[in-house]
């Protein structure tokens, strides 16, 4: 038979952002014991609020199956004497699982021979299982810090208050330091105080609702986008939408009740990101716009219960975000006292990284970077990207980036604007930032995202040439994440540059600060970058056959690679392609480690070696100006025009003859046509993906 598990594990109030991670981990982990221990079921489902993190399992057969098992037990070298007799290793095996040592049995494995013995495993009923499973279920779930509470042992993100295990109905009984599971849950902590029985998933969610509690975290969502958006309409405006204040709000109330609160109109002076964020970080407040996207002097508050008073329930609100406003526009105006022109030496004081030097030292290092790579790519922009450059990181030493740390670069916009700073200049100190995180918005700027170059090659260049790099487990500086970054806004842009040279340029910049050789850091970042590049195209889908095809040739204009693994895809897709691939790969095997290309027309006496030659020397007339022109899609079609003049040459000639002047000029032959297939990439990677 099968039948529903419940499980729920209640809690004093768990931070917001670990909820969701943790019902991920639950379904995970519950779902890969209960695999381990050959329970099937069809499905699981979860549900959260900020007290409870609950699963449930449907179809759950109630008992194992029978099966029989291998067992693996010691070295076949430890289990036999030199007779042939069996050791006491051998012996003690076969009495621990209740067999004669004749039963034993040799198993050959990758690490050699071992002894096996086979045994009959009577399968356990669930409701015994899920007595020891979930308790280890509960101290394997891992948040990013951690409580023990009381005289017990568990450690949890916040104190665990009661534990319902329902299995069929019926209770699974187990306990977990001074908490005994039960078949109880709890309603809202403040609306429908209580215990609440439930039997199954449906009936949860059915006493949960009516105990005041939205358990399934999509319900609560959409009924706190509801509750805001209808608040928002009592001021005649909408809401500022942020998807990630809603979530977080969704988790830090059990049902959403949402009002709306005012501040004083003068309130408004402020910059646009203080005032959202002054209501947003500390209040989980949302900002109202009125219907040309301009701030109104309102303000949605979501609370975890109803009011009967909601002006006295704002009245309260409005008193805290009040005092929050009044020390933003107290921050702003003892930030005006200075332009950021005037904050730059003070920089000075600020560690960028104890061996690197300090922010100071940074700038002066980011300001020369900006000003080679606008030389190279945008000279009209050189005065902008330096003085953008010059100022990016200035804004740190405000009071407003001191208490709001998330306005860096955002605040620094504003104060250059205010200042007198160019527009370009400004937007380049807020565009440097971008993008914050994987997929987030890049520059647009020209100097923003040359500063923004500037300022992460800079970093990466610095870390590994004092080897400071990423280990599987820890990158603290950031690197994976500010190569990533690197590359989307160099192929944003299509800025075609040598990353060779400009990590060259940031590593000279440190000058005498480096303890790793030059050389040594140079190929080391290079190949970093590198394998973040593979690994970004490789997760959009792209075959890792396509990419190791043109970064194992070269790797050093990311937007030129872009573009030859994006041609290579694209006639990979033609039938003659595979053939072309395969006899290439033969190219590659005959040839090995010859360089020469010189070719003897004298030497060339078979007709298909002559018509391989002529081939070869037409085709690589029409593909010069579409390879100069970065065109490789063209230049492949022509490319694959070499088909049938080298399956004829494989057919018809033999390349490793007695002669040693004919075998090298066919070698050499060959290896000019290799090179020329190679200016895009390695055709013989592709063998696997075009069959």
């Amino acid at each position: 038979m099968q039948h529903e598990l419940l499980f729920e594990i209640g809690t004093e109030e768990i931070p917001a952002g670990y909820i969701m991670p943790a019902l991920s981990q639950l379904e995970k982990i519950l779902g890969d014991r209960l695999t381990a221990l050959a329970l099937p079921y069809s499905g699981l489902r979860t549900a959260a609020t900020p007290r409870r993190l609950a699963v449930s399992v449907s179809d759950l057969a109630e008992r194992q199956p029978d099966r029989e098992e291998e067992i693996l037990g010691p070295p076949k070298k430890a289990a036999f004497d030199q007779n042939g007799q069996p050791t006491q290793a051998a012996i003690g095996f076969a009495k621990k699982n209740g067999v004669e040592v004749e039963a034993l049995q040799i198993m050959a494995t990758p690490k050699g021979e071992y002894l096996m013995v086979r045994v009959e495993q009577i399968g356990r009923q669930t409701e015994e299982l899920l007595a020891e499973l979930l308790p280890e279920v509960v101290t394997s779930l891992n948040f990013p810090k951690s409580m023990r509470w009381g005289a017990g042992r568990t450690s949890f993100a916040r104190p665990i208050q009661w534990l319902l295990a329902v299995y069929g109905g019926k209770t699974v009984t187990f306990a977990l330091d001074t908490i005994t599971s039960g078949n109880t849950t709890r309603g809202h902590r403040f609306m429908a105080r209580g215990t609440y029985p439930a039997s199954c998933f449906v009936d949860y969610i059915e006493t949960l609702s009516a105990a005041q509690v939205m358990v399934e975290p999509k319900e609560r969502r959409n009924a706190v986008l509801a509750e805001i958006t209808k608040a928002a309409q009592q001021v005649g405006g909408t809401i500022l939408l942020d998807d990630e204040l809603v979530d977080t709000v969704c988790n830090l109330v059990e049902k959403p009740f949402a009002l709306c609160g005012t501040f004083e109109e003068r309130f408004l002076a402020l910059p646009r990101e203080v005032l959202i964020t002054s209501m947003r970080e500390h209040q989980k407040y949302f900002a109202v716009v009125d219907s040309r996207g301009k701030l109104m002097p309102h303000f949605i508050a979501v609370n975890n219960t109803g009011t009967r008073d909601a002006k006295l329930a704002a009245d309260g609100h409005q008193r805290v975000i009040r005092a929050r406003l009044e020390d933003a526009f107290f921050f702003f105006k003892e930030d005006q006292r200075r332009t950021l022109a005037d904050r730059v030496e003070d920089l000075s004081g600020v560690i960028f990284q104890h061996k690197l030097g300090t922010m100071l030292d940074k700038t002066h290092r980011v300001t020369a970077l900006a000003g080679l790579l606008a030389k190279k790519l945008a000279p009209e922009h050189l005065a902008q990207a330096e003085r953008g450059a010059r100022l990016a990181k200035t804004d740190l030493l405000t009071d407003m980036v001191g208490e709001f740390p998330s306005l860096q670069g955002s605040i620094g916009q504003d104060y250059a604007l205010l200042s007198g700073e160019p527009p370009e200049v400004a937007t380049a100190i807020r565009e440097h930032y971008l993008p914050v995180r994987a997929g987030g918005p890049l520059p647009t700027s020209i100097p923003g995202a040359l500063v923004g170059m500037a300022d992460r090659l800079d970093s990466i260049a610095g870390c590994f040439g004092i080897g400071q790099t990423p280990t599987g487990t820890a990158d603290p500086f950031g690197l994976r994440r500010l190569s990533l970054g690197l590359i989307h806004i160099i192929n944003a842009m299509g800025f075609n540059l040598s990353l060779a040279e400009f990590v060259d340029q940031a590593l000279s910049l440190y000058e005498d600060k480096l303890t790793v050789p030059q050389g040594e850091a140079r190929r080391n970042v290079l190949d970093f970058i590198k394998g973040r590049f593979s690994n970004d195209l490789i997760s959009q889908g792209i075959p890792p056959e396509a990419v190791d095809a043109v970064i194992s040739v070269s790797f050093d204009d990311p937007v030129d690679s872009k573009r030859r693994v994006t041609a290579l895809m694209a006639i990979s897709r033609q039938e003659a392609f595979t053939i072309l691939a395969g006899s290439f790969k033969r190219v590659i095997n005959i040839i090995k480690d010859n360089r020469e290309t010189t070719v003897q027309t004298a030497l060339l006496t078979e007709t298909a070696e002559q018509k391989l030659h002529a081939a070869y020397l037409a085709i690589r007339q029409e593909t010069a100006p579409l390879l100069e022109a970065s065109d490789y899609e063209k230049a492949l079609a022509v490319i694959l025009k070499m088909k049938e003049p080298v399956d004829i040459f494989f057919e018809e000639v033999m390349v490793m003859v007695e002669d040693e002047s004919v075998r090298a000029n066919r070698l050499n032959l060959l290896t000019a046509i290799a090179q020329l297939f190679l200016k895009i990439g390695d055709f013989s990677k592709m063998n696997a993906i075009s069959q």
